[in-house]
């Protein structure tokens, strides 16, 4: 018997060098948080000395919210657009909204891109005054920066300066 309890772990790990390397682990949640050990109470002399406290349950995976979408810095806000525009700079910025904004907002800021109706999504119209009318360029540049909803982040994609004429040519297509 004894000789079994040395044979089978050698077996086993025999087994698994056999194997060849073994994948990388796959990412997994973290380990769930398990409640702290029930307090017994005093042992009471009746009861037979065999009998234990029922082992401890862990408590449930942790459930995460969505994220909610933060107001944008205060600093951010009140920041005026340092970009003083020029052509060639304008140019690349229709560009970029080509690529990456007019298939929400449409080719001319209208709202009604190609992927308004397939994404159930209700845009306002860029070309009507109104609708930037009350937003500080600081929060025009977080919005394109961040992403809000269903709107993809420029994040680390474009630099500064190349957000800040995104805004200056949102502001245009309400003076055409």
């Amino acid at each position: 018997m004894l000789k079994l309890l040395f044979v089978l772990p050698s077996l086993m790990f025999l087994a698994l060098l056999s194997q060849g390397p073994a994948a990388p682990p796959a990412q997994t949640a973290p380990p769930a948080q398990t409640a702290p050990p029930a307090q017994t109470a005093p042992a009471d002399q009746s009861a037979p000395a065999d009998q234990t406290a029922p082992p401890a349950q862990t408590a449930p995976p942790a459930q995460t919210a969505p994220p909610t979408q933060a107001a944008p810095p205060a600093q951010a806000v009140s920041q005026n657009n340092p970009v003083k525009p020029t052509a060639e700079s304008q140019a690349h910025a229709k560009e970029t909204y080509k690529i990456d904004c007019a298939m929400c907002h449409g080719e001319n800021g209208n709202g009604k891109g190609d992927l308004v109706g397939d994404m159930g999504l209700s845009l306002k119209d860029l070309r009507d005054p109104d609708t930037l009318k009350d937003k500080t360029d600081g929060e025009l540049y977080t919005l394109i920066h961040d992403g809000k909803g269903k709107m993809p982040a420029e994040g680390d994609r474009a630099k500064p300066d190349d957000v800040w004429n995104l805004v200056v040519l949102l502001r245009s297509f309400a003076k055409k």
